[in-house]
């Protein structure tokens, strides 16, 4: 079972080598993976469409789309950059597509994967504007401007947000300040989790969450931006955050 996040490709210079490198990943993982779940932000920005499919990233889709058929179950949880893919990926493969965070389950393991952003509730303008960008109203209205259009407004926003993630502090931050673990340890309290695999913060993690008389693990796998991390789970060896070996 492998865990990807916040390859964020069609940005930057070294987008076609992330992306040739996140490739050959998946192809060193074909033959044993029973399940990948990317966890939101594969693309720095996409929206679906009717028509028109964003330039880019076919190395990426063609790869997915081979897992899939090699039987691989596939399952993505959408982030904040790439959150108007709707149903574009599902329309071409068997993939399971997420907006929330959701139980996995394997290996008699209860796995809380999800891309991360907007938890613990400590940012309320992002808050604010998350549920501008996900209402329905408005991403019809987006729609009917041209692409060309449409992806200068979301290039723009995406700077910018790549701005406040390199703000942020690229270390565990403290129970207090780290949205992600208020919303693991709010999750423990009401069920059984063994593991919590999230992105968004672009800083590979492995924090010990305990509540109450549970106890369990929040992996954060980083990014493919700059630290190449991912996130591998076997029976035999438990869940470990590893770094891509070309």
């Amino acid at each position: 079972m492998y865990f990807i996040s916040d390859a964020h490709l069609g940005v930057g210079n070294d987008s076609l080598k992330r992306e040739r490198e996140l490739c050959n990943l998946l192809d060193q993982i074909k033959d044993d993976a029973h399940i990948v779940v990317f966890l939101g932000d594969m693309f720095d920005f996409w929206f679906s469409y009717k028509y028109v499919v964003p330039r880019g990233c076919i190395r990426l889709l063609g790869k997915m789309s081979e897992l899939a058929d090699h039987g691989v179950e596939l399952h993505y949880f959408i982030g904040n950059h790439d959150m108007w893919i709707f149903d574009y990926l599902a329309s071409e493969m068997p993939i399971k597509m997420y907006e929330e965070p959701c139980i996995i389950r394997y290996d008699n393991k209860q796995f809380l994967c999800g891309h991360g952003d907007g938890l613990g509730h400590l940012d309320k303008k992002y808050d604010f504007l998350r549920r501008v960008f996900r209402s329905r109203f408005n991403q019809k209205a987006f729609a009917m401007l041209p692409p060309r259009l449409t992806f200068s407004i979301a290039q723009r926003w995406s700077r910018s947000s790549r701005q406040s993630h390199s703000n942020q502090e690229n270390h565990y931050m403290g129970d207090s300040r780290e949205g992600i673990v208020i919303y693991c340890k709010e999750q423990l309290k009401i069920q059984p989790v063994d593991y919590f695999l999230f992105g968004h913060r672009h800083t590979p993690l492995d924090v010990k969450i305990e509540a109450g008389n549970r106890v369990a693990r929040y992996v954060n796998t980083g990014d493919w931006l700059n630290h190449r991390t991912y996130a591998h789970y076997t029976p035999s060896q438990g869940l470990q955050l590893l770094n891509y070996q070309a």
